[in-house]
């Protein structure tokens, strides 16, 4: 990894799956040289309380830096602020529409459009099922931009025990966007012959 700071701006929305915002900002906590900027919509500090029975305080803690959603005069709603890039965990229907229209209608919405006009990298763990052709049309349009959807499927490659394990494993697949070294969950090492079964 490299010595200079890197700043990852997470969103967390109130799409189900809030544990994935927490659990990226609880492993990015404890690795040197990053420095993550956080925005919790309204939604979310609900769906925070009632999927993971955190205070929004609690998941503040977790960050480096706290903006306000409504905060659009924020440092991180402008190019200008360096960073490598945003993930919106989970991302909600409402706020992948804003992203693949361009709106700007909050900071979570600006922030991912100033990730994308500067071409940075910007992830999006969509939330929904089942998708409607509305949902396939933004994600397109995002993917067209340049950005990255990323739905949080579980993978069972690894035998999870817990859904925990299977939470950090999607989470260790998003920093690996980033190039950030962690050693958060097992690579894949291939699959076992039958001899070896």
């Amino acid at each position: 990894m490299s010595d200079r700071l890197r700043r990852i701006v997470i969103a967390i929305t109130g799409a189900t799956g809030a544990v994935y915002g927490v659990r990226l900002l609880q492993h990015l906590q404890h690795l040197p040289g990053i420095e993550t900027h956080l925005i919790v919509s309204d939604a979310a500090v609900l769906t925070l309380h009632q999927e993971t029975g955190l205070q929004r305080r609690e998941v503040d803690a977790l960050a480096h830096v706290v903006h306000k959603v409504r905060d659009v005069g924020a440092s991180i709603a402008s190019g200008s602020f360096q960073s490598d890039g945003m993930v919106i965990a989970p991302c909600s229907m409402k706020t992948l529409a804003s992203v693949a229209h361009g709106l700007s209608d909050n900071l979570i919405a600006r922030a991912a459009d100033v990730v994308l006009k500067e071409r940075r990298r910007l992830v999006l763990m969509v939330r929904e099922t089942p998708f409607n052709l509305a949902h396939l049309r933004n994600m397109t349009a995002v993917t067209e931009m340049g950005g990255i959807i990323f739905p949080p499927l579980p993978s069972f490659y690894h035998n999870p025990q817990s859904i925990e394990e299977m939470v950090d494993h999607t989470v260790a697949r998003v920093i690996d966007l980033f190039g950030i070294e962690h050693a958060l969950a097992p690579r894949w090492a291939g699959l076992k012959t039958a001899k070896d079964v």
